[in-house]
Parts: structure tokens; sequence; C-alpha cells
């Protein structure tokens, strides 16, 4: 070994400024006082070796061992001798305040284990003790401290009391705050290391963890936290035994409530997304870590939904377990759909359950969610009349806490490309693209673009359609803060039964309702749904209604009484089975908590018990005389040229079609017009309603054609 390194006149380490640009503005000054005097007791401690080194400057040292060498080691004290003191006192002492001191309180460290942290953490901080630490162990390769020179800097005698303080159950080790690496050493030469994000912290520097990176992100400021009691009543959960808290979800926002409560309790939320954890691996191993980033920043655990994680599936429980024993003492709050099972972590969480927000706590996270999103993409400040249009857009809408962070980025950032403040319709387009392509596998999605001027109805139904929107839009307020269905386990769905004959515009109404309402339509195929196999249906058509519970949309079920039919008395196993199915049905329509529209051309074909479960029945009639003029003269259109023999009031007065029929026979006729290469006459409507006619099965009598029959048979359409 060569001569222990020159110390200038400094006795501490360079304590300039931390580096620029750091998220935290608080200096590092405790830990820089820390080590000067830690430098001083490797000073001594250094100057007691030399003392002691008949050959302090030879320059193959720890190349050889002479005779001599060997026989004062022999001579040497033992480990059980005391270590003397050296003058300089403790490096560290409680009380001292700063990061270090909130460090030793967060991880419950007595202040021989701070000692301990502070030997290991020096050569991260200034490179001279690497050199140092080389002399003191007679071998230069050998920078970093290990055990033994760590317990001897600290005063503490080898085979003590203070060894145990390196324990793989200890605090700094199982805290996360100092690895013991080179295990396959005795364990006095065996080296010490403290990963680089707990240096980082006590410099400074709040980012998280690079090892969590992807998984965990950390809840940005907020303006304003909720009071609410909702909020208060997990907070104060937060800080009760293990702090570990359970949110039921029933159709609110847990993730939000989660994230405002620990604001609440004065902690820092780090959120974790279970979706990229739950495939992630070695997921167990991140546990540590986490818990050693809550630890340091005085924070607090976010994790869900747990249905992501499938705690139920072995490899899910040992996650689970792995992560509320690493976060004993740190708050976490675990929310899901499904109730907690004792049998997944030995502690038992405080249940509490997530219910919808009213109104005014809605419109109160819209407006922070908007407020952050518009100052992020430079918007102005929205006065109070835009920010009342756009809550009013957002009422009919469950988001939780993340789709509405995103969905305000989205509407933020159409309106910043426009150089414009955000509409309305920015806020719709943001929230759609919020919906998953789950529900997408099992029904055809339809995004809405018809409005109420396309519609031709009597006044009675149009009243009923505008109902259903209404119901949809205040469901929250009259079904949740008003508590207008309580008991049962009734969900706060809303269930429309659309009842007509074919082609008498149910489908364009359901689409209607969702333009209304800001929603796309989600039409479900019955091939997806139906299956012969006995059970099958049930499973795919609870597929789905789990899917249309996290869309803002609407739920069509086209021809609903091939699957809501009537039960019928029990002959054979065939029936005993149809009817479960129809039971399964009655049951789940009324625990739904999303908007249904049920379409069917045969009421008399659904179970009585359906009907009752049903908040709107909008019936639709074949149109009138007056009506169907108004549907011949929409369907047509105003693009297409028209002759001035078409006479729209002898096809409404003589020919009764419904809606659909009347839309085919525009569109068959338009392509003889476009055929023809001539303006639209009444030859070709004729032609399109013959055909139509025939498609229908119906008889083409004189009496409804008049003169024009004449002619189409001229023509060989007759």
């Amino acid at each position: 070994m060569t001569t222990a390194p020159t110390i200038g006149a400094t006795k501490g380490p360079a304590t300039g400024p931390p580096p620029s640009g750091g998220p935290s503005a608080e200096g590092p000054a405790d830990l820089f006082d820390a080590l000067g005097r830690l430098e001083q007791r490797v000073r001594e401690a250094v100057a007691a070796r030399r003392a002691t080194d008949p050959e302090p400057d030879d320059p193959y040292r720890g190349q050889y061992l002479t005779p001599e060498a060997a026989g004062r080691i022999v001579d040497s004290r033992d480990a059980f001798a005391p270590v003397p003191p050296y003058g300089s006192g403790t490096a560290w002492s409680a009380g001292s305040g700063g990061r270090l001191g909130r460090l030793a309180e967060g991880f419950r460290l007595a202040p021989v284990d701070v000692e301990l942290l502070l030997v290991a953490l020096a050569p991260d901080v200034d490179h001279r003790f690497e050199r140092l630490y080389g002399y003191l162990h007679d071998d230069l390769t050998r920078r970093r401290p290990s055990v033994g020179l760590a317990l001897e800097l600290c005063g503490l005698p080898a085979a003590g009391p203070g060894r145990f303080r390196l324990s793989p159950s200890s605090p700094l080790v199982a805290g996360g705050l100092l690895e013991v690496r080179e295990t396959e050493r005795p364990l006095l030469s065996r080296v010490l290391h403290v990963p680089d994000r707990v240096t980082a912290h006590l410099l400074g520097d709040d980012e998280i963890d690079g090892r969590l990176r992807g998984l965990v992100r950390a809840a940005g400021p907020r303006d304003e936290v909720g009071e609410g009691p909702e909020i208060l009543r997990v907070a104060a959960a937060l800080g009760t035994g293990s702090g570990l808290v359970h949110l039921l979800d029933r159709g609110g926002d847990p993730g939000g409530l989660a994230v405002e409560a620990l604001f609440a309790a004065g902690r820092r939320p780090l959120v974790v997304d279970v979706a990229a954890l739950a495939p992630a691996g070695g997921a167990a191993d991140l546990a540590v870590p986490l818990a050693m980033e809550a630890r340091l920043g005085g924070g607090g655990v976010v994790l869900g939904p747990l249905e992501a994680l499938a705690p139920e599936r072995p490899e899910g429980a040992r996650l689970l377990a792995a992560l509320s024993v690493a976060l004993r003492g740190v708050p976490l709050i675990a929310y899901g759909k499904k109730n907690w099972d004792p049998l997944w972590t030995d502690d038992s969480p405080v249940a509490l359950v997530a219910r919808p927000a009213g109104p005014d706590e809605a419109a109160r996270r819209w407006r922070g969610a908007l407020a952050e999103a518009g100052r992020s993409v430079g918007l102005p400040e929205m006065d109070a009349s835009g920010h009342d249009a756009l809550l009013d857009a957002a009422a009919t809408y469950r988001l939780d806490a993340e789709q509405r962070r995103k969905a305000a980025v989205v509407a933020s950032r159409l309106a910043a490309q426009e150089r414009r403040p955000v509409t309305p319709e920015d806020l719709r387009a943001a929230v759609r693209a919020q919906n998953g392509a789950g529900l997408e596998r099992l029904a055809r999605r339809i995004e809405p673009a018809v409005g109420w001027d396309d519609l031709v109805l009597p006044p009675a139904t149009r009243l009923q359609l505008s109902e259903l929107a209404l119901r949809a839009r205040h469901r929250e307020q009259v079904l949740g803060q008003w508590g207008m269905r309580p008991g049962g386990g009734r969900g706060r769905g809303v269930i429309a039964l659309f009842a007509g004959e074919s082609g008498t515009g149910k489908t364009m109404s359901a689409e209607v309702v969702a333009a209304e309402l800001g929603m796309e339509l989600y039409v479900v195929d019955l091939s997806t749904v139906v299956d012969k196999y006995i059970g099958e249906t049930e499973k795919n058509l609870e597929r789905i209604f789990v899917e249309a519970s996290d869309v803002n949309g609407i739920l069509l079920f086209d021809e609903a009484d091939a699957i809501f039919g009537k039960r019928s008395q029990v002959k054979d196993a065939h029936d005993r089975h149809a009817n479960v199915e129809s039971a399964y049905l009655l049951q789940r329509m009324e625990s739904f908590d999303g908007i249904a529209v049920l379409t069917t051309n045969l009421r008399a074909n659904l179970d009585e018990a359906f009907t009752r479960r049903l908040d709107v029945v909008a019936d639709f009639p074949m149109p009138d005389a007056g009506q169907r003029l108004a549907l011949w003269d929409r369907c047509l259109g105003t693009g297409m040229p028209r002759d001035a023999d078409l006479d729209l009031e002898f096809c409404a007065a003589r020919f009764e079609l419904a809606g659909g029929s009347i839309r085919a026979c525009a569109v068959t006729a338009a392509y003889l017009a476009a055929e023809s290469g001539a303006p639209l006459g009444m030859d070709q409507v004729i032609s399109a309603v013959l055909q139509e006619y025939r498609k229908l099965g119906r008889l083409i009598l004189e009496g409804e054609f008049g003169p024009w029959l004449d002619g189409a048979r001229r023509r060989g359409d007759g």
C-alpha cells in the first residue's frame, strides 16, 4: 500500500450548493456538516494507524507480508477488545434536523445506524474517502468501507452488538438504505454500499427511483385539496395502526379519493400502475425500493385496482403480500371493486366505500384538472361562464382521477392547437378518447352523427327520449346524492326500452340520445353473446356488463327479446337453463351502473319482470302521412337535384312505409337517378318503392300507385 494521502487544510468535503435544476430547493448542509465531522474521525484513524506502522511509506505495502508484520497481527488486540475512541465525537446526533434527521425518523434509525450510513455514503459524496478507506484497509483496491472498518470508525467492537445493525432484518438493510455486498467474504470483509437514490435524496433530489420508472408516478401538487367528509375519513384512517386502507369501489373515484386523502394527511402520493406492475418480471423485488421511496419523501402509496393484480391467483397474492410487508408503517391505500380477502395479507385494512362524488365535488375536481391542464399548454385562465359550460358538459361522465386528468389534457391540447379556449365539444371528444377498447371486442361502436333535427317522431316519443337523456344527466345527483334507489344492491344505471316495428327509428333514436349526452353508442352483437353451451351466454353477457361499466357510452341491445324473453314452464333441462339465463339477466340489469337501451319489435315477448326494472319505455308507432312526408324530404336530402314532377305528397299519402323503408327507397332512387344522369323524378321513386314492396312481401295494388304503376310496368318494373 502507498503512503496515506495528504489532506489539505480544508477540514471537510466541498460544501458548495447542490446541483442546479433539482426538484428540491432544500440544501444538503446537514449532510455536509456530518460528513465533515466524519472526515475528522477518519483523519484521526489514519493518524493512529501511521503512528503504529514501522514503515508507513513503503510503496509495496499490501503486496507481501513480512514475518515481523505477521507477528504484530498475532500480538494485536482481538475482536472483543474495545475500540479506542477518536477525539472528535460522533458525526451525527439525534435531533439535528434536515433531510438526514427526517430520514432517521422515517426509517426509525438509531444514532449508530446513521453513523454507519454516513461511513458507507462518504465515498459517493467526496472521492477522497475512497483513498482514505483504501489506506485503512491496507489495500488501495478496496475503496469502499467494509463492515469491519465501518464498525471501527463508529467506535464499535467487531464482535459486539453493533454488527447486528447490518443484518438483513436491520432497519438499514431491510429498509433498502444500505446494501451489504460480496457476501462470499467473511462478514467483516464484506463491502457496504448505499443506493444512488438514497445519496441523491440526501443531496436534495426528489426524483423517483429509476428502478420504479414506468411503474410508479408521484401525483403533482394540488392548488386546492378537498376537505370533504370522505377525504377526511380516509386521511384519519391512514394514521392508525399499520396505515393500510381498502377502498371498495361503488361507482366512485377511489384513485382520486386516495390521492386527495394522502394530500390531506400531508403525504406525497405515489401512484402504482398496477397494470404495468403485474406482468413485470421480479415485481416482488420492487417492494423494497417502493417502500424506501415512500419513506424518503414522507409519502404514501396508492395501489389499484386490485383486479388487475389478480390477488386470487398465487403470483398476485405473493406480490400483494410482499408489498404489504415492505410497506408496513407506510400509508397504503388499495382499492378495487371486490371486498378485501383477509387471506391476502397479515394485516387487515380499514375498509371504506368510495361512492360517486356529488355535483359540487365533481365540479371541483374537473375545475382543478382543467386549470392544471390549461397551464401546461399555455392556455389563458377561463372565465366563470366558460367553466360553467364545461362543467355542464362533464356532468354526465363518470371518470376516475387519471381518466379525468388525461381528458383535461387532451381537451386543452385540442384548444391550444387552434389558440382558443376549451369548448364542450373538445371535452366530449377527449372523454370519448378515454374509452377502452375492451368493449369494442364485444360490441360495435358507433360515434353519433345525428341529432334531434334528424328525428321524425310523435311528440310523446320525443318526450320519452328527452326523459331518458335527463335521467342519464342527473342520475348521480338523484340516485347517488339524494339516495332515491336505496338497498338491494341496486345500481345507478338507467335502462330504457324502445318498442316498435322495424324501421320506426329505434336505433337512430338511441344514437341521438348518445349524441345529446356526448357519448358513444355500443351495439351488442348477439352473435358474440348467445352460445349453445350451457352457461356461456351468461359469461359473455357478464363480460359486456363489466366492460360497459367502465365506459362512458350507451349500451344498445338490438332485438332484445332474443335474450330478454319470457320465462317458461320447466318441462326439461333446456327450459330450466333458459330460465336461469333470464333470471341472471334480471339480477344483472338491476345492478348495472351504466346506460342501456333495449329495442324490440315485439314488446309482448319480453318478460314482465324486465318491464318493472325499466326506467323509460318509449313506443315507436308507424309514422302518419305528415311524418312520412317529412321523412321523404329529409331522406332525399338537399344535395341531389329533383325533377319538377317529383310529388312527395303523393308518396307520403299513398305508401304506408316506416322510416327505415323510406330511407331505403330514397337510397335506391338516388342510385337510379345517378345512372340516368337526370334529376330525381317520380319514375325512379316509384321503381324504388316497388323494389321495397317486393322485399317486404307486400301486395302491389293499383289503388296505391295510381297512374304511376302503368309507367312502371312499361319500364319492366311492375
